[in-house]
């Protein structure tokens, strides 16, 4: 995610939505100022968690999500929040 969304709750906004949503995977700030967002789960799971993180939590401007899909690895346990400059995938 781009914009200011960095300092605004934004890791942990998507942390309860993903527990909501059944989801797996993790959120993490990004050294550029983006955050961004691993998560596995339902087709319609992750359609409902785009859509959260195209609004952002209240403070946030959401200027731009970028997405990839890709096969899931199963490798993922529970959703957690990374600190910065996390290792990766």
């Amino acid at each position: 995610m781009h914009g200011r969304v960095q300092g605004v709750g934004f890791r942990f906004f998507v942390l309860r939505e993903a527990a909501v949503l059944g989801l797996v995977g993790w959120v993490a700030n990004e050294p550029n100022g983006s955050v961004r967002c691993v998560a596995e789960g339902s087709r319609e799971a992750l359609d409902a968690l785009l859509e959260e993180l195209r609004r952002g939590p209240a403070g946030a401007r959401v200027d731009a999500v970028s997405t990839a899909w890709s096969a899931a690895r199963g490798e993922l346990g529970g959703f957690t929040v990374r600190s910065g400059w996390h290792g990766g995938d």
